[in-house]
């Protein structure tokens, strides 16, 4: 037993700093895809479906053993009577015996069996590009890989104790009936089959009804996400009355949905409680027709009679199990069709790790449009050289944000290319490139976990030591450790419980400590106050040094210590140069900066 059972704990892969999330290369129909998994742990399910199949087999056995024993004590008392007792309790014992086994088994590999496919869909849906998950609310992602695993777990558990039984004691007991009349065993084939078809094809009908009620399902919890991650959205405009009934609609429909749904299933369930009442009646008439005839003995009515309440409910628990199956495999389906869609930007076949060498950085040519809108970059050409601090500046729509995201190859140019140290982005693992590239966002995003993960998130084998250098070299120690738990502080969903202005700090720590050649500034200081800025600033001015830095800012003073500017207008940039000089010369740069002072001209 135990060896058995060891063939079911779960493989933890062994944590890679800055892993690609490789797709998840499996069938992507429901059947193939639990399949898939029922493989990885053969031993332990051939276990359990041969324990099933046993006991279904000496289940069915009792009732020969049942009729054996009311023939022999028909011919008397003796030894054979006994026998025949003995065999009875053997096969009983035998019954109950082999459905622990299979039980104790199936304990263990089918809660293994979801915890292989909730690791497998989480990595697979890290490995999608942002614009999947632009597209797609977060709870309805979330649901979908809990629903696949809830429904694979159902979907295998039902089969194994309630579709698999019943469909093999019909068998038994036909091929026992088979001992009494041929013919009858035959005829009774023969109506199984259509009976099976009927239920079958007014099943396969009823899959547009069981669809609907998975979508619906999906979006309830989505709409549940959605007001929780927004509640100070919420309460700001006092919107939780219309947010209630906005829910209600949601749930109203997801129940219409399931309402019909499971009517459907009633009638399926109607149609064969019908047909095998009349058939299991049609039975025992003929088993009694065959004993007026002298074909059959007392023993024999009480086989035909005990397999066919057998039959009958065997097959009711098969109709029931099956229609079932269909829900849940619907369900399956729906959430398999959005969490394995297949990666948008995957690592090229021959791609190979990116070599630094100083941080140089290229855009040739590069054209890019998103779908469906007109071009946002159009043939542009840009160089940045090791070191080098770049800002880049224009006015909403010019491209700015596109070139960070191109950068990072969180989107793929039309045309042109893209290199870092004279390797093409789009050849090299999207991994290694990460791995490059630090970025420090305006809305620094921090994970619901103490503020010492987050910062050692930058490089997961770091030290306290080196976390606590990092922490002083970003100017956020000190209010870290006068924090009621310091460092091991939760910083709550997004890092509510934190200052814009320290989590942006911690975000620079995390970055200072991944310590990449690149470093990508994205309205870093936009969102601060006077005062968090001007922290926030110094701890930028450390994370600067000795790196090759692109920033986009709004408040063009953050950038007057740059190297050089680039004003980008229409996807293109239209003027350069160093900060001072570009102020002093008319321009599109200069015309910026009149703009932003104007209003300080006026207040003054």
């Amino acid at each position: 037993m135990n060896a058995i059972v060891s063939d079911c704990p779960i493989a933890l892969p062994r944590p890679t700093q800055r892993a690609r999330p490789e797709p998840v290369r499996c069938p992507r129909r429901p059947l193939g895809f639990l399949l898939h998994y029922v493989r990885r742990r053969a031993v332990a399910h051939a276990v359990v479906f041969a324990a099933v199949l046993a006991a279904v087999a000496c289940s069915v056995g009792t009732h020969y053993a049942v009729k054996n024993l009311v023939d022999t004590l028909g011919a008397g008392p003796g030894a054979a009577a006994w026998a025949a007792f003995a065999l009875l309790a053997l096969v009983l014992a035998a019954d109950n015996l082999l459905w622990r086994i299979g039980g104790w088994v199936a304990a263990g590999a089918f809660p293994a069996v979801t915890a292989d496919m909730r690791a497998d869909l989480f990595r697979h849906l890290g490995g999608h590009a942002p614009a999947y998950f632009a597209r797609r609310s977060p709870g309805v992602l979330a649901s979908r890989v809990t629903a696949t695993a809830n429904a694979s777990y159902i979907t295998l558990h039902n089969f194994t104790w309630h579709t698999l039984p019943p469909a093999v004691a019909v068998a038994f007991a036909i091929a026992l009936l088979a001992s009494v009349d041929p013919a009858m065993a035959a005829a009774l084939i023969v109506l199984a089959l259509l009976l099976g078809l009927l239920i079958a094809r007014l099943a396969r009908r009823g899959q547009p009804l069981h669809t609907a009620y998975a979508e619906r399902a999906a979006a309830v919890d989505g709409e549940i996400v959605d007001v929780v991650q927004n509640i100070s959205l919420v309460r700001a405009f006092s919107a939780f009355g219309r947010e209630q009934q906005r829910f209600q609609r949601v749930v109203a429909n997801e129940v219409a949905s399931r309402q019909r749904s499971l009517r459907y299933l009633e009638k399926l369930r109607l149609v064969h409680a019908v047909t095998t009442a009349v058939l299991t009646a049609a039975l025992l008439a003929w088993a009694i027709w065959l004993w007026e005839q002298g074909r059959a003995t007392t023993g024999d009515i009480v086989l035909v009679c005990s397999l066919g309440f057998t039959i009958l409910h065997a097959s009711r628990d098969l109709a029931l199990a099956l229609v079932d199956l269909t829900q849940h495999m619907a369900r399956l389906a729906e959430a398999l069709a959005t969490l394995l869609a297949p990666h948008e930007m995957p690592d090229a076949p021959d791609a190979r790790p990116f070599r630094p060498q100083g941080g140089r950085v290229e855009f040739q040519r590069v054209s890019f449009a998103y779908p469906g809108s007109r071009s946002v970059l159009r043939g542009l050409d840009l160089a940045i050289r090791p070191g080098e601090r770049v800002g880049l500046v224009g006015r909403s729509g010019a491209g700015k944000s596109t070139v960070l995201a191109l950068l990072q190859r969180f989107a793929a140019p039309q045309s042109g290319r893209i290199l870092l140290d004279g390797q093409d982005i789009a050849a090299m693992t999207q991994e290694s490139l990460a791995g490059a590239i630090a970025v420090v966002a305006q809305d620094a995003p921090l994970l619901h976990r103490s503020i010492m993960e987050n910062i050692r998130y930058g490089r997961p084998d770091a030290t306290d030591e080196e976390v606590l250098a990092v922490a002083e070299a970003a100017c956020c120690r000190d209010f870290i450790e006068a924090l009621p738990q310091g460092f091991d502080t939760v910083v709550g969903d997004r890092g509510a419980m934190l200052s814009g202005g320290q989590r942006q700090r911690i975000a620079i720590a995390r970055a200072l400590l991944k310590d990449a050649p690149i470093l990508v500034l994205d309205e870093a200081t936009s969102a601060l106050d006077s005062e968090s800025e001007a922290a926030v600033q110094r701890a930028l001015d450390r994370l600067m040094r000795g790196r090759t830095v692109i920033a986009v800012a709004h408040r063009l003073a953050t950038l007057s210590g740059f190297d050089r500017i680039l004003v980008m207008q229409d996807g293109r940039v239209v003027d350069e140069g160093a900060p001072g000089l570009l102020a002093r010369r008319p321009g599109p740069y200069r015309d910026l900066l009149e703009r932003q002072a104007a209003p300080l001209r006026e207040a003054a």
